[in-house]
């Protein structure tokens, strides 16, 4: 049931888990905007591809200038000349430092100017890729910084904290938008929307938990 009262800035890039998120924010709140952030990525058909959706559900869509994370952080997603791979004993290269602090944290600043109390991201701790900022310590940690940051009561949602992919799917299902998710959203590396390359960590993750969830499903054991 909607919260009649209550409004909601989604973090968003355009790809499964944020999209995901973005149908259970619509659904959950009066009022949903969604923001994404510029930071120089590699594929600038993320920022087209969040654009149409947001467009298509009727969603306010901002898009904010962070290109000064790229010069900051070197990493994969942003420079030709850095390789997708993970680090033994280390971070992946898709890492970027900062990332989910500064996001959420502007994400905050737009919410406030415009009434939001609940801020949405699709960070995960199941099925993460060792990122320590999708971690649900973080994400408390920040949440009362930002509170005692700006004296506003923020709530960050994390609807997909504690969902393997195939639970994440799942949700997609429950919320009427499985095929839209599946044939809309950019979730790969390499920059090819619906099911990807197939062949970088994302695709691999999303392939895995889709190819899960559909024989939970045909076999009538999804949650």
């Amino acid at each position: 049931m909607k919260n009649k009262e209550e409004k909601a800035i989604v973090v968003f890039s355009g790809g499964q888990d944020s999209t995901t998120c973005l149908f259970w924010a619509t659904q959950r709140f009066a009022s949903v905007e969604a923001v994404t952030f510029d930071y120089g990525q590699r594929h600038k058909l993320e920022l087209e591809c969040a654009a149409s959706i947001a467009r298509e559900l009727g969603v306010k869509h901002h898009v904010l200038d962070m290109s000064l994370l790229n010069q900051l952080a070197p990493n994969a997603l942003t420079r030709d000349d850095i390789a997708i791979e993970q680090m033994e004993g280390g971070l992946p290269t898709t890492f970027v430092d900062g990332r989910n602090l500064l996001f959420l944290s502007f994400a905050a600043v737009l919410a406030k100017q415009s009434g939001a109390k609940h801020i949405v991201t699709g960070v995960c701790e199941t099925d993460f890729s060792g990122y320590p900022d999708c971690r649900d310590v973080f994400v408390k940690s920040l949440n009362v910084t930002l509170n005692l940051a700006m004296d506003y009561p923020f709530v960050i949602d994390t609807p997909l904290m504690w969902l393997d992919k195939a639970q994440t799917w799942a949700l997609a299902d429950e919320l009427g938008a499985l095929d839209y998710v599946r044939e809309k959203t950019l979730t790969c590396y390499n920059g090819i929307i619906a099911d990807g390359c197939g062949e970088c960590p994302s695709c691999v993750l999303r392939k895995r938990g889709l190819d899960q969830y559909l024989s939970q499903k045909e076999a009538g054991g999804v949650r």
